[in-house]
């Protein structure tokens, strides 16, 4: 039996419903998709980036408070965090589009 996403440390019924909208939903896949995967998903179903929500994913995934995060760690989770964004910007469609485009609901761009 899974464990829910919610069952790791710092992450709420809200987290939860977000991952579920990612497609993410259990503790054992988040943990197998690791912070940065998991957190790219999240963008590309809408959640607006903030760094916060990115390191407190990071901190649960390791079993500490969300509030651990200091220091040379942290400037270097917000390194990380920062490609992702800047990956997802660049990419210029969000997942929906994506999949409107799989489906062949839009047209494609010439």
């Amino acid at each position: 039996m899974s464990e829910p996403v919610s069952s790791i440390r710092n992450l709420g019924p809200a987290t939860e419903a977000a991952f579920a909208r990612a497609g993410v939903n259990s503790a054992e896949e988040l943990r197998a998709l690791g912070t940065d995967a998991a957190y790219a998903r999240l963008l590309e179903c809408g959640t607006r980036p903030h760094f916060i929500g990115y390191y407190v994913i990071e901190m649960g995934l390791q079993g500490r408070p969300w509030n651990d995060c200091k220091g040379k760690e942290k400037a270097e989770l917000r390194k990380r965090f920062d490609a992702i964004v800047n990956a997802h910007r660049a990419s210029g469609r969000s997942e929906l589009e994506r999949m409107l485009d799989m489906i062949g609901v839009r047209a494609r761009a010439k």
